[in-house]
């Protein structure tokens, strides 16, 4: 670029910044036309909402004017409700829709120690449509006939003039949280056509809040949904989120941290559009769920429409158990909705955590005790590899000296290859492994990773208390204010901190026993050690108490283990042992991992040999 041409850019530049500037309305005309758009679109929102209103009331009179309706007799009613129960759940069904309109658990409580519901009233909706000839069913806008009432069976039936019925039949397992629920035709072959096959599902819900963090419990809180053989998906915990699938579903759950409602359809659900969206943090609701889908429906009443309702726990094995009570040709994995990790972390959590846990559970210990012996238990299964990293790094501090004389032979960055070569070729020669104390702890990293994500989805740690916490499912606010800190909240949890210090000891104590040196970048390392831990504090300040107990309690462990361990180990014992193993080069037989090492710095010494020869040809 010349001169000329770049004065004039610059000048360009300066007059478009000049002018952007000058033309930049004021923050006065700015609130101005905010408060301008405000106001069209709050009377473009009420317009809508006229709008909608105006259409449900026209709706409503047209319906009450069609006096040759088949299903007249049903636009207008009383709303009366039927209960079902057994020893876990209580179901209420309202005539108004023929819906499921209240589900109670008998075993769990809420925030006020009341029977828990998991929805009631106006919290949830299912409005089932289906396709005349000359007019269509809507359900939610019906009141159904209440027959063959028992304490585990209601039938819902809409009465056609014609002398024909729909019926929605409802029946509770024994103790069970499952439900099943039939729609099925009889007698209507002239009111649908023969074309029709299918029935369309509206089905909303407003998850209420069920414990007392809502941000944590916001992280668990999802619509989940299993396509037809293929593992679960969900929509967004953190947004809102809209999605449209293609793929036949087995169910649709509308998912709580601990509580799940789940409608299941043998016949799968097509075409399905699921909605979630976020709920304000003090509404008392998690999130709002819709799901609009479509399944088979027979109109001559042939082929009844066979469905179920899990309305429960996220209890994994009892989720597992509900599996052998559906559909038989359907292997519904109910208990994908306790989310147990990555696949190699789920198998540890399925087959060792959860027998484990239920093992000391079942012993009547107090939860907080349940997760000590875990705790002690799992150290004690990985302390052959603790062992053996720790011995690793001891070798590598006896060799120390070794090192330093090898450091000061090579002081020039230029001589950095020969020196790291003559190091690994040290190390080789008295049999000690640079990656030797990195492999064990590799090993051992998927089952802290487990107890992870087991402790969050454990619903027997829900409300048990342990010394200050009050619920190891929560945070324990035992220090806490009205206003709410950036990044800290409103309170501080005791459990995070004690975490939080144990970690910063255990980082003390490993920088210690890898005896950094001087060396500038494990200095900047260290410093990162210490960071990590207060990070930790942030974030888990508001996670399950029971989780932080957990690391607290490993932590110290750990720090007792190091403290027993260098007891145990004298160095120069051990470098004695090391000299007097130490090999003659014709003697050593190399790892695959050294000789790898050793053959890459060879083949990158070589290569800088290359060009500082073809360096020396150019001068």
């Amino acid at each position: 670029m010349d001169k000329n041409t770049l004065v004039g850019a610059i000048l360009i530049g300066a007059v478009v910044i000049g002018f952007s500037i000058y033309s930049r309305p004021s923050q006065e005309e700015m609130e101005r036309a905010q408060h301008y758009q405000d106001s069209i679109e709050t009377v473009v929102q009420q317009q809508e909402e006229q709008m909608l209103k105006a259409k449900q009331a026209e709706a409503a009179q047209v319906l009450q004017a069609d006096s040759t309706s088949q299903f007249f007799a049903h636009t207008q009613g009383t709303e009366q409700f039927t209960t079902l129960e057994n020893n876990v759940v209580q179901i209420t069904l309202s005539n108004k829709g023929g819906r499921v309109s209240k589900a109670m658990l008998k075993e769990y409580n809420d925030q006020q120690k009341q029977p828990l519901v998991l929805f009631d009233g106006d919290d949830a909706s299912l409005n089932i449509g289906f396709e005349g000839k000359n007019e269509n069913i809507l359900s939610s806008n019906l009141y159904f006939e209440t027959t063959d009432v028992t304490d585990s069976t209601v039938t819902m039936r809409l009465n056609a003039a014609n002398g024909g019925h729909l019926d929605f039949k409802y029946r509770l397992l024994p103790d069970s949280y499952m439900l099943d629920f039939t729609v099925q035709a009889s007698g209507l072959q002239n009111f649908f056509s023969p074309a029709v096959k299918t029935m369309t599902i509206d089905w909303k819900q407003r998850a209420r809040q069920m414990e007392k963090g809502y941000n944590f419990e916001q992280r668990y809180t999802s619509l989940t949904y299993k396509p037809v053989g293929d593992s679960f998906d969900y929509l967004s915990e953190t947004k809102d989120e809209q999605a449209s699938i293609t793929e036949p579903l087995d169910w649709v759950a509308f998912k709580n941290q601990y509580f799940s409602c789940v409608f299941m359809a043998e016949k799968n659900f097509e075409n399905a559009t699921l909605d979630s969206k976020m709920e304000e943090k003090s509404s008392g609701y998690m999130k709002n769920y819709h799901a609009g889908m479509q399944t088979a429906f027979d109109p001559t009443g042939a082929q009844p429409s066979h469905f179920q309702f899990y309305f429960g726990p996220n209890h994994f094995k009892t989720l597992l158990a509900s599996n052998d009570l559906s559909f038989k040709d359907k292997d519904q994995e109910l208990e994908d909705l306790v989310y147990l990790g990555w696949p190699i972390i789920r198998l540890i959590n399925r087959w060792f955590t959860i027998n484990l846990f239920d093992w000391l559970s079942g012993l009547g210990l107090s939860m907080g005790v349940v997760i000590l012996l875990m705790t002690i238990i799992v150290k004690i299964l990985v302390l052959p590899t603790t062992w053996k990293s720790f011995i690793s790094s001891a070798k590598m501090r006896a060799l120390k000296p070794y090192v330093d004389k090898i450091n000061e032979k090579y002081p020039k960055q230029e001589d950095a290859l020969k020196k790291q070569q003559e190091t690994m070729s040290l190390y080789s020669q008295y049999g000690v492994s640079p990656m030797g104390g990195c492999l064990p702890m590799l090993i051992q990293t998927p089952v802290f990773m487990a107890l992870f994500f087991f402790v969050p989805n454990a619903i027997e740690l829900r409300q048990q208390s342990f010394l200050w916490a009050s619920d190891l499912s929560s945070y324990d606010d035992l220090i806490h204010w009205s206003t709410s800190i950036p990044l800290l909240g409103n309170h501080l949890s005791l459990f995070c901190l004690l975490f939080s210090a144990t970690t910063v000891i255990n980082q003390i104590i490993m920088m210690k026993q890898q005896d950094t040196g001087a060396n500038p970048q494990m200095a900047a390392m260290k410093w990162m050690m210490y960071i990590m831990p207060v990070m930790f504090f942030f974030i888990f300040n508001e996670y399950a108490s029971g989780l932080s107990y957990y690391y607290f309690i490993s932590g110290l462990i750990g720090i007792l283990t190091m403290w027993i361990m260098r007891r145990m180990t004298d160095e120069k014992k051990l470098l004695a042992q090391l000299e007097a193993n130490k090999k003659a080069p014709s003697e050593r037989k190399q790892s695959g991992l050294m000789a790898k090492l050793e053959a890459l710095q060879k083949e990158q010494e070589r290569l800088q040999k290359e060009r500082e020869g073809r360096m020396n040809k150019k001068h």
